[in-house]
């Protein structure tokens, strides 16, 4: 057992898009949105944060996806959030396929953490709840929906994700 509820693995991605670059001409990732969006909704969980890398899902590799798998084997709390870019979601949780007995529930966003009309705090919410009510297994919340991320397709023209043969 563990003296905290959850353990949240930030792994970069949109949602924590902070800071804009001109020499990039977008966005880039920073420090992880989590403890905003989770002290701006006064959640009273106990949930410990822990920044794995910062980068776009873009970028992520096979040794950033060993890492969170080594890092959720280790980690002694079964309930574990992770935050993660949206386009290569799938990936990574092909890559924590077969882990038993723990939560994980992957979450991201459309639009970076800081914008006010983003999905962020809303999808996060929405991860955190998961975490403490869903068997062990995989998921993945975005759009106010339990996905199966081993399954689920990006639909980049609607900005969700769709369900094989459900949506």
């Amino acid at each position: 057992m563990t003296d905290y509820d959850i353990k949240v693995f930030a792994m970069g991605g949109t949602i924590d898009k902070d800071i804009y670059s001109y020499d990039h001409s977008s966005y880039i990732v920073n420090e992880p949105r989590a403890p905003k969006i989770l002290e701006a909704a006064n959640v009273s969980a106990r949930i410990v944060i822990e920044s794995l890398v910062k980068k776009d899902s873009l970028d992520l590799d096979d040794q950033d996806r060993a890492l969170l798998n080594g890092k959720i084997r280790g980690e002694p709390c079964p309930r574990i959030v992770v935050t993660h870019g949206t386009d290569t979601v799938t990936k990574s949780a092909q890559a924590l396929d077969g882990i038993s007995g723990k939560t994980i529930v992957f979450t991201g966003a459309m639009l970076p953490g800081r914008f006010v009309d983003s999905d962020a705090a809303f999808n996060m919410g929405g991860a955190i709840i998961a975490a403490q009510t869903l068997p062990p297994g995989l998921y993945l919340i975005m759009h106010g929906r339990v996905l199966d991320p081993l399954t689920v397709k990006k639909d980049r023209l609607k900005s969700l994700f769709l369900q094989d043969n459900k949506d």
